[in-house]
């Protein structure tokens, strides 16, 4: 595994846009906003051509474009690192025209972004064996003020931490709109952890294991510590690549077996029957080989039931019976905020009662 330099004070950001660019409100005041914040704290900026298009379908511009942007900038010297200007919705289209040969053959370069950018952090780790960040796109560090996991993403950045925790609250219904793009993180409900291991819920009370075994309160003293390579992102991303030319996942895991694989998966348009059938597709593609343990954010189709159907019990059914801590409604993802995660580095997860921490070990 490879590892850029971490940036420097008085850096250079890199922007480019392989998903939705911020050519529309709020977003275009909002990604404004974030580059004069970045301006106070010393930073330069270089912005790639299509941070501000929307010409493209799910995407800022053409797929050529967009790869060739993203080619570019990721192999440029006058940037330090990129950051994805949004997230979108056919991301995967640029992939025939990001050429990956040059990025494994060049210098690392670290890249944030989330969602849609699943098809660049995952397969950055999978195809050239290089370390990414799945973290806040570009016009989220517009809010005013900036949430602490914000602050998390560029401390990990600069490498001046290696490790996250979660957060008190989380937002259930954003405040963020046309009329005021720099709204904050409009966080009104308490994590609450669930842990299934050892064929028994901790932390919860109503959740039902596949078997219908009720949940039960973790004792305070208990605790749960896992390691391994993290990676994994957006679940509705992963599964559209799974089967394809890109699909290298198994392999990766065979190469890191002796690390085993943390597996961390969110969710942002598969209803809770998509969500099953995504697990039980990695299952079978041989994805989850070598596994020690699941991160599973909160999805954003969060407490919906269909048919006796649950977000628990649909990760459960492949989860639950690989003898594995599985770790749920953790932050990541859509509903934020989200912890950052250095996708590919050796990570150590540690629950204790409805606390977490992830330290990420930059191993090759």
């Amino acid at each position: 595994m490879r590892y850029a330099e971490f940036l420097k004070e008085n850096g250079t950001l890199g922007f480019v846009a392989p998903s939705f660019g911020c050519a529309s409100e709020p977003y275009h005041t909002a990604f404004l906003a974030a580059q004069e914040k970045w301006k106070q704290m010393g930073f330069s900026l270089e912005l790639g051509p299509n941070c501000y298009e929307g010409a493209g379908i799910g995407i800022s511009g053409s797929p050529e474009d967009c790869g060739r942007e993203l080619t570019d900038y990721y192999r440029k010297s006058t940037n330090d690192c990129l950051i994805s200007c949004g997230g979108g919705e056919l991301m995967c289209e640029i992939l025939d025209h990001v050429d990956f040969d040059a990025l494994r053959a060049g210098e690392p370069k670290w890249f944030m972004g989330y969602s849609d950018n699943t098809n660049f952090t995952f397969l950055l780790a999978t195809l050239c064996d290089t370390a990414s960040f799945y973290g806040p796109c570009a016009s989220s560090f517009g809010m005013e003020p900036w949430h602490e996991s914000l602050w998390d993403a560029m401390d990990l950045l600069m490498g001046k931490k290696n490790s996250v925790g979660g957060y008190p609250l989380w937002e259930k219904e954003t405040a963020k709109n046309e009329e005021n793009p720099l709204a904050p993180y409009h966080t009104t409900q308490p994590r609450r952890l669930k842990v299934f291991s050892g064929g028994r819920f901790w932390n919860s009370e109503e959740t039902q294991s596949p078997q219908g075994e009720k949940g039960r309160e973790m004792p305070a003293a208990q605790e749960e510590t896992f390691r391994g390579r993290l990676l994994g992102g957006c679940m509705d991303c992963l599964v559209n690549l799974l089967g394809t030319r890109y699909d290298k996942a198994a392999e990766f895991a065979q190469r890191y077996r002796e690390d085993g694989i943390i597996w961390f998966l969110e969710a942002c348009d598969l209803n809770v029957f998509g969500i099953r059938r995504a697990m039980w597709q990695m299952e079978h593609a041989g994805w989850f080989a070598h596994v020690k343990g699941f991160l599973i954010g909160r999805p954003l189709c969060f407490g919906q039931e269909l048919m006796g159907l649950d977000a628990y019990r649909a990760v459960l059914e492949v989860a639950g019976k690989k003898g594995v801590p599985v770790v749920m409604d953790v932050d990541l993802g859509h509903l934020p905020p989200m912890m950052p995660l250095m996708v590919g580095s050796l990570g150590q997860v540690t629950v204790r009662g409805n606390e977490i921490k992830i330290v990420m070990e930059a191993r090759e």
